[in-house]
């Protein structure tokens, strides 16, 4: 499960654009708390600390406890606004979790046991399907990452979500099939030679089997 990180904010009014711009100006970011059925909340947060967060890669599938003065709001961040020249952040919303609450977010995939598996070995490549997967989860048990051992696995064989020991609570937005996380695919070069071989030996069958012409 993914560990619960704080972060520090203080409240603010509603201001002008001028207002907002001397936020930024002092290294805060103003962003917003909203749902659980309960009025919007406008908060700055220190830039340093939001984009440290941010770079861990992970920050949009992470619930954080907001400390807010003397109370704590739990959050998940919903949408990082960008600056569009200079690309730092100018916006941040977190949606408010209530009691027993659900979230959809995006867990990232890890594969571990590459040198186990006998199709890698033997020149396979394991091609990627899905570096997420989007899950519905109790908002207090997250997982950090879902973990696929590659042991055993075969050139030629695609692994899918059912091979993925889900937490107890938590299933995948896609409920109608046994969708594909990865395969053990053969390396581009084996795959053209073998293609290559098998037209040589269609063009040498087909060419026994043309009828001989009649003699004059």
């Amino acid at each position: 499960m993914a560990e619960t990180q704080t972060l520090k904010a203080e409240a603010r009014e509603k201001g002008s654009k001028g207002a907002v711009r001397s936020l930024r100006r002092e290294g805060r970011v103003p962003a917003v708390i909203y749902g659980d059925k309960q009025s919007p909340e406008l908060i700055a947060i220190s830039y340093k600390d939001v984009s440290a967060l941010y770079q861990t890669g992970t920050f949009m599938s992470h619930v954080l406890d907001v400390e807010i003065g003397g109370k704590t709001e739990r959050v998940i961040p919903r949408d990082v606004q960008f600056e569009p020249v200079r690309d730092f952040i100018i916006h941040v919303d977190f949606l408010r979790l209530g009691r027993n609450a659900t979230v959809t977010v995006d867990v990232p995939v890890h594969f571990h046991n590459h040198e186990a598996s006998p199709g890698i070995k033997a020149g396979g490549v394991l091609n990627i399907v899905r570096h997420e997967v989007e899950l519905v989860c109790p908002a207090d048990a997250i997982p950090e990452q879902l973990d696929i051992d590659l042991a055993g696995y075969e050139m030629g064989v695609s692994i899918h979500i059912s091979a993925v020991t889900l937490p107890k609570g938590v299933a995948p937005t896609i409920t109608d099939r046994d969708f594909t996380i990865a395969t053990i695919a053969a390396p581009a070069a084996v795959v053209s030679a073998d293609n290559e071989a098998k037209a040589e030996g269609a063009a040498e069958v087909k060419a026994e089997a043309k009828p001989a012409g009649k003699e004059s």
